[in-house]
């Protein structure tokens, strides 16, 4: 059975560009799309038939869905989409909802916080739980966005794709980022920039000019060995590898400018409580302006 991409949906300028995004992605993979309204507030049949005055919730989020289903629809015939109302609080709900998905696709305000589907700290909560990929898309990205400018500087989708850029840490196992970020790159037909952050270490205090270049050295040979064979298993993959001296919370914000896709690494934190993505993905995920993905990995 195919599992589908599913997005949060509310009526937000952040959830609508969340599921176009997600539509676009649906058929990138050869996938159904799985629209969802989650509101504990909700009436049950029992509750619609004898108070009538609360059909109010009920009729805005079947014209929320309704207005998504048609519009996607129409830009979109050629795909299948499901949609349903979840009489849930949106956290469970999206982490019942991603165990059964390939990924899932909500809306964010970056800096704002989450928006459209969830809001604030229990967005963040809820995303450091999700056992699946997780897409964070901003109000206004279009399908114009994933694309490089076309030789007037205006908008286009025939230009070719904007590159995918995967943060990485050599220091650890980190297959199912690479596994996420070589698909994204294949299946837009775009360049994969291998984006690492390397610093020298505090308790060797300032480095001579030699010493400093042996470190840098080492971090390239690091990141080669961690991409060879994934460069092997993707051929047609181009790969781009991109390194920076500095902290990576402070250097890949700016290293992450002009990709289409940013696809970062949550480490499962099993068993804990509150908003725990990292102190790198919560830097990317509110000051990048681009679709950032939480790929969870051991």
């Amino acid at each position: 059975m195919m599992r589908p991409v599913v997005a949060g949906l509310d009526g937000s300028r952040e959830s609508v560009a969340a599921a176009d995004w997600a539509a676009r992605e649906a058929l990138r993979r050869g996938l159904p799309l799985r629209l969802v309204h989650a509101w504990e507030g909700l009436p049950d049949a029992e509750t619609e038939a004898t108070l009538p005055e609360l059909r109010a919730p009920q009729y805005h989020a079947r014209r929320v869905l309704r207005a998504a289903v048609d519009r996607l629809n129409e830009r979109y015939p050629q795909l299948y989409i499901a949609a349903e109302q979840v009489r849930k609080q949106p956290g469970p709900a999206l982490l019942a909802e991603a165990e059964n998905a390939e990924l899932l696709v909500i809306g964010s305000q970056g800096l704002s916080g989450m928006g459209g589907f969830m809001s604030g700290s229990v967005a963040m909560a809820t995303v450091a739980h999700v056992e699946r990929p997780v897409v964070l898309v901003r109000a206004g990205d279009t399908a114009q966005d994933e694309h490089l400018p076309d030789n007037a500087g205006k908008p286009s989708t025939r230009t070719p794709g904007r590159d995918v850029a995967v943060a990485l840490d050599v220091d650890g196992p980190c297959d199912e980022v690479l596994e996420f970020a070589f698909h994204a790159a294949e299946l837009r037909r775009a360049p994969l920039r291998a984006v690492h952050a390397w610093h020298v270490p505090l308790t060797r205090g300032i480095p001579d000019t030699e010493t400093h270049a042996r470190i840098r050295a080492d971090a390239e040979r690091e990141l080669r060995a961690l991409l060879q064979p994934w460069r092997e298993k993707f051929p047609a993959v181009l790969v781009r590898e991109a390194l920076y001296e500095g902290r990576p919370a402070h250097v890949l914000v700016r290293a992450a400018d002009g990709a289409g896709l940013l696809v970062v690494g949550r480490r499962r934190r099993r068993g804990t409580v509150g908003s725990h993505t990292g102190p790198v993905a919560h830097a990317l995920i509110h000051h990048v302006s681009r679709p950032v993905v939480l790929v969870p990995h051991d």
